[in-house]
């Protein structure tokens, strides 16, 4: 679904900017508003039942990112320090600490896009 694929990203996007939640989603609402209404029903149901997936872990994860990716960030900067002490298992440390430290902030990132579209979506059916 390439609706789906545009949309988040310009969901992403609003994420990026500096601005409250009541804005981001004014800003969004004319982007989604062009969707035939059939077409928004079943976006809205796919993003449900994405959203309902994952359990407790996802839904920490997309509320508190920044938190949880940084004890991995953490376990980075030790792995350098060790790596730079002539420990050469640490450089494999370091590597794999910064994709788990990445890896749990991008899916935060793209589960807040989520949520975001679909209040906006929800925001939508309340207003017609």
């Amino acid at each position: 679904m390439e609706t789906q694929a545009r949309l988040l990203k310009l969901a992403e996007d609003e994420l990026a900017q500096y601005s409250t939640p009541l804005r981001k989603l004014e800003k969004l609402r004319p982007k989604v508003a062009f969707l035939p209404v059939g077409e928004r029903a079943q976006l809205k149901a796919l993003l449900q039942q994405e959203l309902a997936t994952g359990g407790q872990l996802a839904s920490v994860v997309e509320q508190q990112r920044q938190a949880v990716a940084l004890p991995f960030y953490g376990i980075t900067g030790l792995a350098l320090l060790a790596g730079f002490l002539g420990l050469k298992v640490a450089w494999v440390i370091a590597a794999l600490g910064v994709a788990a430290a990445f890896t749990l902030q991008r899916l935060g990132w793209q589960r807040q896009a989520r949520r975001l579209l679909l209040t906006c979506i929800e925001d939508l059916e309340r207003r017609s």
